[in-house]
């Protein structure tokens, strides 16, 4: 069931996304989270979603909802595309996603496991930290053969 908040969400989010060229395609808000999460899916029609349209899309929203008052409270505001890669790659790319889960692959075993899963935390030069059910976890970089975006 649709929140009674998206309807509103989307009257105020979609000429928002127009004024930058992109269009709104979906917005959820799952308040069965803490905190909740509102995404927003945009699309560029002109050309592949970058993570720059999302990120220009998250400040101008962020700033009329937080003017609005539609959402009471805390919540963590969501833009993505279907159009984005799902691999992280870039020292930006792990910046904007601290704090979203992630799976990474290893070329071999660390710790017996060559697939792990969490929440991002950072990347330094020796290790990717993810957190695992409140438990910190340091894969070496060295390992690591993926990083991606993780919707389960």
């Amino acid at each position: 069931m649709t929140h009674p908040a998206v309807p509103r969400i989307i009257e105020l989010a979609s000429p928002l996304a127009e004024e930058l060229k992109l269009e709104l395609v979906d917005a959820v808000f799952q308040t069965n989270k803490t905190p909740p999460i509102l995404r927003i899916d945009i699309r560029n029609p002109h050309g592949d979603t970058s993570l720059e349209n999302c990120e220009q899309m998250s400040r101008v929203l962020e700033e009329k909802l937080d003017l609005t008052e539609i959402i009471p409270g805390t919540y963590v505001l969501e833009i993505s595309s279907p159009g984005i890669s799902r691999t992280l790659t870039t020292d930006r790319e792990f910046i904007t996603f601290k704090g979203f889960a992630v799976m990474i692959e290893t070329f071999a075993p660390y710790k017996n496991k060559q697939q792990w899963q969490g929440r991002l935390q950072h990347r330094d030069e020796t290790a990717i930290h993810i957190n695992n059910k409140g438990k910190a976890i340091a894969i070496p970089r060295e390992l690591i053969a993926k990083v991606q975006l993780d919707d389960g």
